[in-house]
C-alpha cells in the first residue's frame, strides 16, 4: 500500500493529524506524534483524553501527514492497544526523542511522562491516498 517515497516521508518528524470518532458519530480530530512501525502506525497517548474513550468505542481511525501540498493519508484501524507501562512509556520517550531532541524529551520525562499512565495503539494501513506521490 505504502510506496517507498511516502515511507521516506512518513519517516520524517512531521506532525499527523487523527481523526477518530465521537460518540456522536462526529469526527475528532487531534495533532500527534506517530512513528511507521513496519505496516503499521504507531502512537501514544495520555490515558483519560477524548481519543482514548473514543478508540476504546470505535477503533476506525484517519492520519494524515502532510508537507505543504503533498500528503498522506491513510484509513485504518486501531489493532493494538498497549497500556503495559514499560513500553507506553518507553514508546512516548522514543517518540519525544524523534519530534523535540533527546535533551527536551529527558525534561519531558522528568516533568510529566514518567508519572502519567500512557497508551500505545498500533493502526493498520488499510486505505492510502497520497496526492504528489508517484503511483497514488
Amino acid at each position: 500500500m505504502l510506496t517507498a517515497e511516502m515511507r521516506q516521508f512518513l519517516v520524517g518528524p512531521r506532525f499527523a493529524v487523527l481523526a477518530t470518532i465521537g460518540p456522536d458519530g462526529a469526527p475528532r480530530q487531534t495533532v500527534i506524534w506517530y512513528e511507521l512501525h513496519g505496516d503499521r502506525i504507531l502512537f501514544n497517548t495520555k490515558r483519560g483524553r477524548g481519543k482514548e474513550r473514543n478508540l476504546a468505542r470505535d477503533g476506525r481511525v484517519s492520519l494524515c501527514v502532510e508537507d505543504g501540498y503533498r500528503f498522506v493519508s491513510i484509513d485504518g484501524r486501531v489493532v493494538e492497544e498497549i497500556g503495559d507501562q514499560d513500553v507506553a512509556r518507553a514508546d512516548i520517550l522514543r517518540l519525544g526523542v524523534r519530534y523535540d531532541g533527546a535533551v527536551e524529551a529527558a525534561r519531558q520525562w522528568q516533568e510529566r511522562w514518567s508519572h502519567e499512565q500512557r497508551v500505545t495503539y498500533l493502526m493498520t494501513i488499510e486505505r492510502v491516498h497520497a496526492p504528489g506521490f508517484g503511483g497514488s
